[in-house]
């Protein structure tokens, strides 16, 4: 077994006790467990000791974590927690994320997306029934089946990879089998995504001889809501119609349900033998002698014998329907012209930025980013407004988040403001109005999620949209001020500014739910998150002996987010609303939390440190974690107390090599695999940084970039959501979380905020302003046709030597 396959069978074993709540905790320990064995005797059988320490740790630790307050009377009442966070006690189904590690596609497995389509497959291009792959559209899944054999078996792959982010090819062959030779055969699929789905089989004949066989194109189509792809899907086989016309090479699939209606149609374009062909030569209809498919059930069969030399060619375009929107295919060759790039996303691709730099690696990542930030973009418009902005991460989060488009506008601002304007003014359109407990929604308060699968439209799910997010708030403010600071726009705020003062009233009415000063979180809803910060998986907030915390929970971070806001709307009340009363009783407000949060928040234990929040109880969650690096970034911690921060971030316990770890390594909860307590996150690492340059640590901020886009080199110049906190040490190469988004929005703006680091770059009085510390590994920088203040500048620096100008 190879030492990737042991890695994931850690990591599934991790996901069975990631959801073990009480009623199945017996069962998933008993799977963890099974898993655990089999991973451990392969890796002693390799020899990999890396893998046999995991493997061993894992089983010594199999039971729940413990509940802080665990005996006694206090542990026989239920108390809410990140764990169990509902408001009365539900009951358990065999759910949860039992298939959030795809074994049925595997690492290798290709997502291509554009806009709201994306496509998940296995290396071969195939959609095994019964997997988490498909091709979904706005949180539907409409072939939930796409599966290519030859005489009833597998092909074998040769190589596969993503070729735009809206296409992929993949290159097959035969294995051996009764009649036909292996490799006698080249198969070439290639697939493009957007509004549907087209898609070209090439099956070519190298032999000297003819070959017969039966190419089988298995489809399926079951409706699944995006919450069920992941774990449980519910039959809807009752309520889907099939309509399928052979003479036309027609699959038409029509599901219908309470007035939701969802339609998939695969139409056979092209299908033929054309000969005297190789396997260079392109699909088309010249001299092509027709052959259609015969439909077989819900598949598509094409029963051939293949002259020597000939080509089987086959074009397949997918077409979907939701409600009374039809989505046509988008794209039929690589490297085409998007047919609805305009608006919105052709005035941001022309704004953002050229690059150059010495430094090719920093070179290809910048411009690896500005791809997948196209690719994420959602388009649309609201309230007379066309708005673009990023979706937060492939495959499963291709929709707008609260936190994750705020932090990744947050990092680009200086790129394209234009995701800037979008975020804010979607955000604050569908900003709180009323106190809806199923929802999680308050007046002010900043959604986390939006959802449109069938499920969210008929009230099953909360996510239309869900609020249920602590810290969006007070970024949406922030990042209201970064667009104010970098653009001369200032009327788009001026005609926001009720929704400003909306979300500074929820901060103080209902986030603070207790009238101590902080902003907490705890659901109200029966199918609400636990961790309400951007730690938001069940242990993702927890004591440092790994024990987890009961709720209201007050974590560290928002309260600096808070501070940074209220200080932000302060200045912009004064400078744009000539509101000197508010703007100086915010001033108040952050001076008292400043004072009051340094006070309850700081632990002199470990050589003095941040812990990550206050529990119900108002005591401290005593982890040491990532967290303290975003103080810096909001400015909350005392000049006194910075150099003792960045020491905790930058020692070997937190510090891996590849970059800031969320949790160190002292605490009992670590794990290197673990989703938010041992990972490395480049989002995370970049705010870090960020922080450390607003406090002079420049060669720390450099040490953090240089590791991040080190580790970006090694998978295609993309940073992906998450890296396993091995230490560098230990491994030459960074390893990917394994179900991590890829692309990811807050990852793909982290190189962003790494080049704006390493620049000192700002915006202040209607200039663009530079303080350089380029580290000597990277040369020279160069950005060419930045926008700022209704212009365009170049910024130019070497080492600590730079320039601005206007560009000409």
């Amino acid at each position: 077994m190879e030492p990737k396959e042991i890695f994931e069978l850690i990591v599934k074993a991790d996901e069975k006790l990631k959801y073990a709540t009480q009623k199945l905790a017996d069962t998933r320990r008993a799977q963890a467990r099974e898993l655990l064995v089999q991973a451990l005797e392969a890796a002693r059988e390799i020899g990999n000791e890396q893998l046999v320490q995991q493997a061993e740790t894992r089983l010594a630790d199999l039971g729940m974590p413990p509940i802080a307050g665990g005996s006694g009377e206090a542990a026989t009442a239920r108390r809410p927690t990140p764990l169990d966070p509902y408001p009365e006690p539900r009951q358990e189904e065999e759910s949860g994320d039992e298939k959030s590690y795809p074994p049925e596609l595997g690492t290798d497995a290709i997502a291509i997306l554009e806009g709201r389509t994306f496509m998940f497959s296995d290396s071969l291009g195939d959609v095994p029934p019964g997997s988490i792959g498909g091709l979904l559209y706005d949180d539907t899944r409409f072939l939930s089946c796409w599966q290519l054999t030859l005489n009833g078996r597998p092909l074998s792959l040769l190589k596969s990879r993503v070729v735009d982010y809206y296409s992929a090819a993949f290159f097959l062959t035969n294995p051996d089998m009764p009649g036909i030779r292996a490799n006698s055969l080249s198969v070439r699929r290639f697939r493009f995504v957007g509004g549907g789905l087209h898609e070209q089989i090439g099956v070519f004949n190298s032999a000297t001889e003819p070959a017969p066989f039966e190419l089988r194109l298995s489809v399926g189509a079951d409706y699944a809501d995006l919450f069920e792809v992941k774990s449980s899907v519910r039959d809807r086989s009752d309520k889907t119609d099939r309509e399928h016309d052979p003479a036309e090479g027609l699959l038409h699939f029509h599901y219908e349900n309470a007035g939701y209606v969802a339609e998939t149609n695969v139409q056979v374009a092209l299908s033929g033998i054309q000969r005297g062909v190789n396997a260079s030569t392109p699909i088309g209809r010249e001299g092509l002698e027709a052959q259609l498919p015969r439909i077989d059930g819900d598949d598509l069969v094409w029963d051939v014998e293949l002259p020597s030399r000939s080509a089987l060619a086959i074009v397949l375009r997918v077409t979907v329907r939701v409600n009374e929107r039809v989505l046509e295919p988008m794209h039929d060759e690589f490297g085409d012209e998007q047919e609805q790039a305009k608006g919105a996303l052709t005035t941001w691709l022309e704004e953002v930025p050229r690059f150059r730099s010495d430094n090719a690696v920093l070179k290809s990542v910048f411009d690896k980013s500005i791809v997948d930030l196209a690719a994420l973009r959602i388009t649309g418009e609201l309230r007379g407004e066309e708005y673009i902005l990023p979706a937060a991460g492939l495959p499963w989060f291709m929709t707008l988040f609260g936190r994750d488009t705020l932090i990744t506008s947050l990092q680009t601002t200086w790129v394209g403001p234009e995701l800037t304007r979008g975020a804010l003014h979607l955000l604050g359109a569908l900003q709180g109005t009323k106190v809806d407990e199923f929802r999680d929604e308050e007046p002010g308060k900043i959604l986390h999620e939006v959802r449109n699968g069938e499920l969210t439209v008929l009230g099953e799910k909360p996510h239309s949209p869900y609020y249920g997010t602590a810290d969006a708030t007070p970024l949406y403010l922030i990042l209201m001020s970064e667009y104010r600071r970098y653009g001369d726009d200032h009327e788009f705020v001026r005609s926001r500014w009720d929704q400003v003062l909306a979300a500074v009233e929820w901060i103080d009415r209902y986030g603070d739910r207790d009238g101590d000063g902080y902003v907490e979180y705890q659901t109200r809803s029966s199918q609400g998150l636990g961790n309400q910060c951007w730690k938001d998986s069940w242990d993702g907030i927890q004591y440092s002996d790994g024990t987890i915390p009961y709720l209201p929970i007050a974590t560290a971070e928002i309260q600096g987010y808070v501070y940074d806001a209220k200080l932000r709307v302060a200045e912009m009340a004064e400078a744009l609303m000539d509101d000197a009363e508010l703007a100086s009783r915010l001033r108040k407000e952050a001076d008292l939390l400043h004072e009051r949060f340094n006070r309850d928040f700081w632990s002199e234990e470990r050589g003095g440190y941040y812990v990550v929040g206050l529990d119900g109880d108002k005591k401290h969650i005593d982890s040491m974690t990532s967290n303290m690096g975003h103080l810096l970034w909001s400015g909350i911690v005392p000049e006194d107390r910075a150099r003792i921060v960045v020491d905790h971030l930058m020692s070997d316990d937190m510090f891996s090599g590849w970059g800031v770890r969320t949790i160190s390594r002292e605490d009992g909860g670590y794990n290197p695999i673990g989703y938010h307590v041992g990972t490395i996150w480049p989002h995370d690492n970049s705010i870090i940084a960020m922080g450390l340059v607003r406090y002079g640590f420049r060669d720390e901020a450099n040490r953090i970039a240089l590791a991040q886009l080190e580790a970006a080199s090694f998978g295609d110049f993309r940073l992906p959501e998450a890296f396993a906190g091995f230490d560098r040490s230990v491994g030459r190469f960074p390893v990917p979380y394994p179900t991590a988004c890829s692309p990811q929005a807050w990852a793909t703006g982290a190189p962003f905020a790494f080049v704006k680091t390493m620049l000192g770059l700002d915006a202040r009085d209607g200039a663009v302003v530079i303080d350089p510390r380029v580290p000597e590994e990277v040369g020279r920088i160069l950005v060419h046709g930045m926008h700022a203040f209704g212009t365009h500048w170049d910024v130019e620096a070497v080492g600590t030597n730079g320039n601005v100008r206007l560009t000409r």
